[in-house]
């Protein structure tokens, strides 16, 4: 039995992530008084009580999920009596979560994965003016279905004009999240049943993420990743953008400046690291998204979420 680790990307957030693990471990307050230093915030603060509103800003989940993660990550460590290294096969991360996986794996330290999603969060979000972007989840759709729309409602009628309108997340089991101009996703939204799609639901998002619009998100990421030290990590990272393993440090620098305006391939990689041999997923971090996905795109895997101490000491009598 091969075990991966899996780290939650954003929507995961909440007032009260990783108050518990703070009080009970002081691996976990480690973590957060590292990443409170590091921003010069005290972003743990902000997440044991909130407000909602506040850690829901892009620039401040980011960071947040990832210091949940890995203060999670920590305490399993330290409680278990192992490394990562040990016991886990494959990591892998949705969205801001592959810079979790990432960091989980050594490939960066905690305060440099910090910085970074900082500013991928504050760059995602100056990317285009607000109310200009959308994102929408159509649910009960295929990958192709979700092309098909896309192509369907990217003309503006009125300036005969072609708007963007991508495919941002394909998380599998028939959830996929489209992103683009606010009118395009409007478009798609209405056209969505006239696909076959059993429901098209706006989300309540500040920025278009993963698509061509994020192009200057994505070219801030490229000058601070140039300058960021990444090591090779100690296990393989499944990438959201290729659905493969990465390794080498200059290739995941160049994945993670392309995953800015790409497709979250999440159903392929975990098809992926099924394919490779992972039969049991833990989900690191706040909230239990993954795990429900797990279900539909590895079906003969277990998966478990790990993110308060009753999580950690289930798990751990599991190993």
């Amino acid at each position: 039995m091969a075990l991966a680790f899996v780290f939650p990307g954003q929507g995961s957030q909440a007032p009260g992530m990783g108050r518990d693990l703070a009080a009970a471990f002081p691996a976990a307050r480690e973590v957060f008084q590292e990443v409170d230093e590091a921003l010069k915030q005290k972003l743990s603060k902000l997440m044991f009580e909130g407000p909602a509103e506040e850690l829901t800003l892009t620039a401040n989940a980011q960071p947040a999920l990832m210091a949940h993660s890995i203060a999670a990550l920590r305490v399993l460590e330290e409680e278990g009596g192992f490394t990562l290294a040990d016991k886990v096969a494959l990591v892998a991360g949705h969205s801001l979560g592959e810079y979790s996986a990432l960091t989980a794996a050594g490939a960066f330290d905690l305060s440099t994965a910090a910085r970074l999603l900082r500013l991928r969060g504050e760059a995602m979000q100056k990317a285009t003016p607000p109310g200009t972007g959308a994102m929408a989840a159509l649910l009960g759709a295929e990958p192709d279905q979700a092309a098909a729309i896309c192509a369907a409602a990217k003309t503006n009628p009125e300036t005969g004009k072609d708007e963007v309108i991508e495919i941002a997340n394909d998380n599998g089991g028939g959830q996929v999240v489209i992103s683009g101009a606010k009118a395009a996703v409007d478009r798609a939204v209405a056209a969505a049943p006239q696909h076959g799609v059993k429901r098209a639901m706006p989300l309540p998002v500040s920025a278009p993420f993963h698509c061509a619009l994020m192009a200057p998100a994505a070219d801030a990421m490229a000058e601070a990743l140039a300058g960021a030290s990444v090591n090779a990590p100690v296990v393989p990272v499944v990438a959201n953008v290729s659905a493969a393993k990465a390794t080498d440090p200059a290739q995941i620098r160049d994945l993670l400046v392309r995953q800015v305006t790409a497709t979250v391939r999440w159903r392929e990689c975990v098809v992926a690291m099924a394919a490779m041999g992972c039969d049991r997923f833990a989900e690191i971090g706040a909230g239990k998204v993954l795990t429900g996905l797990m279900k539909r795109n590895a079906p003969d895997a277990t998966a478990a979420a790990i993110g308060t101490p009753a999580d950690v000491e289930a798990f751990l009598k599991t190993l």
